[in-house]
């Protein structure tokens, strides 16, 4: 079993992680230029060996999760730690389909040609050593490599000290690919000690080896990152995601919508976590939502009007508004109209996810055109905020920002380009 390295193991933190920086460095080389069935081959012997080690992953993760149940972690941290066959099953499959994929690296973006002949192509590249810092989840491990190694990238990847065991095994699994492929080890990389200085030092840059940043977890840890990276980061804040029911809703698909948006997995960045209702149909509709999500075991907080509709509603304060509870708490209030609920999102949104249910498409489409979120929907679960719904294979995060990657961080977004120009003597006056 892969376990944590001591910190009397190696000199010392700074020196360590210098080290696996240049390691990864020289293998980003081979990874940029390794073909796609090399990559291929890497990600599906992943995949194999993550089935063939499940024992060995779930043992590893009995520990983490012992562990984390001895601090005192929330049932919402313990969901998004827990591993299982059929997850790791998921795990396994999700690399496969990473492999499944069409290689972005190489791919011709644009071709122009220039009144003096030039012929330029614009070509998508790897971006070179990426770090990924994130928590709890262990198969963020399994989704972060294979992203990368798929992108032609190398990756530095730094878990939570609650899924050490985890995700030390996931990761060994992934250089078992990279061997058989006949790839360097250090193209995936992992911090192997707890200390919060390996954080400090990926931070800096490691010399110069890292070319960016991504971090997925806790407002804590993204703020930490954007305060103190050197180097560019895809921001990815927290989810606080909106289910606004508007006055042309259908009440039975908005309970179905809102029920899956909010409880299918509370855990998870796309998770409603404020529920917005028009006025219109406030006396139709709050009512039969708000009993449905109290019925189901979900702490409703509310403004005076949701608490007059069932007497189990505890009154919410201003901070509500802006709270990832990541667990079986909603806060829910009544708007005046669509400019409102814009307004509110507006207002107290991260901008991750935020949807509309309407059976009225004018107002639908003004939604999706004025939210500004990463990702806005229609009459659809905000849990289909995730990489692999779209598509992607998987994702390291949704990102938040407006530059670059927006939305889930799939392998089109760990790619840059450069441009190919193509002459015959030309020389620029």
């Amino acid at each position: 079993m892969t376990t944590p390295v001591a910190l009397h193991d190696v000199q010392d933190v700074p020196t360590l992680m210098l080290a696996l920086g240049r390691a990864a460095r020289r293998a980003a080389r081979a990874v940029a230029l390794a073909s796609s069935d090399v990559k291929n081959e890497a990600l599906r012997q992943a995949a194999c060996a993550i089935r063939a080690r499940a024992d060995e992953i779930l043992a590893a993760n009995a520990k983490d999760m012992a562990s984390a149940q001895a601090a005192g972690a929330t049932r919402a941290l313990l969901d998004r730690l827990m591993l299982d066959r059929p997850r790791i099953e998921a795990m396994a499959r999700g690399v496969e389909d990473i492999a499944a994929l069409p290689d972005p690296v190489g791919k011709v973006l644009e071709i122009f040609e220039r009144p003096n002949g030039l012929k330029i192509e614009r070509i998508s590249t790897p971006l070179g050593v990426i770090g990924v810092i994130y928590e709890s989840r262990p198969n963020v491990t399994a989704d972060a490599g294979a992203l990368c190694l798929k992108a032609g990238n190398a990756c530095i990847l730094r878990g939570g000290s609650d899924s050490t065991y985890s995700s030390g095994l996931i990761h060994a699994c992934l250089v078992e690919g990279l061997r058989a492929a006949g790839l360097p080890d250090a193209a995936i990389s992992r911090v192997p000690v707890r200390d919060r200085a390996a954080v400090g030092e990926m931070l800096k840059g490691l010399g110069g080896t890292l070319d960016v940043i991504v971090p997925r977890g806790g407002k804590s840890l993204v703020a930490r990152v954007q305060d103190e990276a050197r180097v560019p980061v895809f921001a990815h804040l927290e989810g606080i995601v909106h289910v606004y029911i508007h006055a042309g809703a259908d009440l039975e698909k908005a309970k179905t919508i809102l029920r899956n948006a909010k409880l299918r997995r509370t855990g998870i960045c796309g998770a409603a976590e404020t529920l917005l209702v028009d006025r219109a149909v406030a006396k139709t509709h709050l009512a039969p939502l708000v009993k449905m999500l109290l019925d189901a075991d979900c702490e409703v907080r509310g403004d005076a009007q949701t608490i007059d509709v069932d007497p189990r509603v505890v009154p919410a304060n201003e901070e509500d508004w802006k709270l990832e509870y990541l667990d079986s708490i909603i806060a829910c209030r009544v708007v005046d109209g669509l400019d409102d609920a814009i307004d509110h999102i507006e207002t107290h949104g991260s901008h991750h996810t935020d949807c509309i249910v309407t059976q009225d498409q004018a107002a639908a489409e003004r939604f999706l055109s004025e939210v500004d979120s990463a990702i806005v929907i229609h009459n659809a679960s905000t849990q289909f905020a995730d990489g692999g719904e779209f598509g992607f294979g998987a994702e390291i995060g949704i990102a938040t920002g407006r530059m670059h990657a927006r939305g889930p961080v799939g392998l089109a977004q760990l790619c840059s380009f450069k441009y190919r120009v193509r002459g015959d003597g030309q020389t620029r006056p």
